[in-house]
């Protein structure tokens, strides 16, 4: 059941621990029959869904791992998708054999989300009742929206309880939506630099990025597609988004207050600091793989997310799970920080269910969660391999 393509004579020369070379499969979830009803009332008569697949299914089709991924991110988590790629996919340093999502051992899934814009059903896909993009007319989506989505997903590939769910930042988002949303469906949950519910600081942040992709006059009302897209509110969203990736310390030991091509200043507005220029350099490169209009939807839905809707506290709301947890923080991160995680603990040890909290000491902020591969691998393997080993429903926890 695995994606990966095997060649003779490869073009590539691949290290042991890859998973090599990868291909994507869509499949149509909902229908007319069966259309995907949303949180915020509308529905949807058609979604398709791209995921890719790593590992194989084991015979009690126990082993699968679901990863989910980040804003930017998409279901190419690993392996090549041919021999003309620069790089592999966005978490390849995390799975493959022998690393932290060892496919010797564990089947790993990973989709592209409902409203994306890498082969998943979103504002850039052609709306059947009008044969056009569907734009702004695209209904708003939730993190709960995407995650209905993977789990049926997970049906069509014949699991019925996933070995884990893992994801950092908004995929940390999903991660802990399963987990009250399908609780018997997954035995354990790993959410990783990521908050139960998206904090004013974030919110304000998001709606920078929307503002200057509205503001952006190609932007069209959204109705942009085939002509020239929104690129400069869209790069400028991306710098302001990417800043809160990283950390003050981070950005001292990357850049500090470096010049670009100069030895002194140049008293104009050109890109003069290095700083500077990488932060164009993000924007541009971003335009250049994702589209405007997905990237509205994705952070409302990011802005949306709130476990304790309904409920009169956290500790009440996360009742509704019945998993084990393993959360992971970092020190440095200051747009999800560590006390948000660990306010998440304290709840789930309230209502007696089992849960280890893990807070990594690391200079790179936010983007720890991709970059930290050796400190994450050291948690992952030893929580994951302490539940493959064990029969489902024990409830002791891993020593990390």
């Amino acid at each position: 059941m695995s994606d990966q393509k095997q060649s003779n004579n490869p073009p590539k020369q691949f290290d042991d621990d890859s998973v090599g070379f990868v291909e994507s499969r869509r499949v149509q979830l909902f229908n007319r029959e069966e259309p995907l009803e949303l949180e915020c009332g509308a529905t949807l008569n058609e979604v398709t869904v791209e995921y890719e697949t790593y590992g194989a299914l084991n015979q009690n089709r126990d082993n699968g791992v679901l990863v989910c991924h980040a804003l930017s991110g998409d279901a190419h988590a690993a392996g090549w998708l041919s021999a003309e790629d620069k790089k592999p996919g966005w978490w390849d340093n995390m799975i493959g054999p022998g690393k932290a999502l060892d496919t010797e051992k564990y089947f790993v899934i990973c989709s592209n989300i409902l409203g994306g814009c890498k082969g998943t059903t979103g504002p850039s896909s052609i709306n059947p009742e009008t044969e056009k993009p569907y734009g702004m007319d695209f209904p708003v989506i939730t993190i709960h929206d995407m995650v209905v989505c993977q789990e049926k997903l997970i049906q069509q590939l014949g699991i019925e309880k996933l070995l884990a769910v893992v994801g950092g930042s908004m995929g940390g988002m999903q991660t802990l939506e399963w987990a009250v949303s399908f609780p018997h469906r997954v035995r354990a949950v790993i959410p990783v630099a990521t908050t139960y519910r998206t904090s004013p600081q974030s919110i304000a942040f998001d709606e920078v990025g929307r503002q200057a992709i509205f503001n952006d006059p190609n932007w069209n009302g959204g109705d942009y597609y085939g002509q020239q897209p929104p690129e400069r509110g869209l790069a400028i969203a991306r710098m302001v988004g990417h800043i809160t990736y990283l950390s003050d310390q981070s950005m001292h030991e990357k850049f500090g207050r470096n010049l670009r091509l100069r030895e002194e200043y140049g008293y104009d507005f050109g890109q003069e600091f290095q700083v500077e220029s990488y932060l164009h350099h993000q924007g541009t490169s971003f335009t250049k793989r994702f589209d405007a209009n997905t990237y509205l939807y994705i952070t409302k839905a990011m802005d949306y997310f709130d476990l304790t809707i309904g409920f009169p506290s956290l500790k009440e709301s996360m009742r509704r799970a019945d998993c084990k947890f393993l959360l992971i923080a970092f020190s440095s991160d200051w747009l999800f920080p560590p006390y948000q995680m660990k306010k998440m603990a304290n709840a789930l040890r309230y209502n007696g269910i089992d849960v280890t909290y893990v807070e990594i000491e690391s200079d790179y902020g936010h983007d720890a969660f991709l970059l930290e591969a050796e400190k994450m691998t050291r948690m992952l393997s030893a929580f994951l391999g302490y539940l493959y080993s064990e029969p489902d429903g024990g409830n002791h926890q891993a020593t990390i």
